[in-house]
């Protein structure tokens, strides 16, 4: 068991994303099922496309952004809930403004791979 500040955990840097850090929350060595991290895109970042091969379960903190899972496309808020499948390609665009777009996001601690999907 552990009980930390998010304030004390490192950010890093999403590679294929742009303007977009990444926090492990909860990691597999302290959950044994599910990991948690938090997102935060400054305004105009996000993700490309890509799929996961293990599913998303998210929470939306602050701000506001284009997510678009599949074909379809949504524009989610502070308060939204948001699913993605395994496999299903997504991505993400934070609105232009003044605060970046903040969410939780849970995911099983299976073996991933990333994919960056070719519009």
């Amino acid at each position: 068991m552990s009980v930390r500040h998010v304030d004390t955990l490192p950010a890093e840097e999403v590679k294929a994303g742009t303007a977009t850090k990444r926090q492990v929350l909860i990691g597999p060595d302290e959950g044994p099922n599910f990991a948690m991290r938090r997102f935060i895109m400054e305004p105009g970042g996000g993700m490309p496309m890509h799929t996961n091969k293990v599913e998303h379960e998210q929470y939306v903190l602050r701000g506001s952004a284009r997510v678009q899972i599949g074909e379809e496309v949504h524009h989610v808020k502070a308060g939204d809930v948001v699913y993605i499948p395994g496999g299903v390609p997504h991505n993400y665009q934070a609105d232009q403004g003044d605060e970046p777009f903040e969410f939780l996001c849970v995911v099983p601690n299976q073996p991933d791979e990333i994919e960056l999907v070719d519009c």
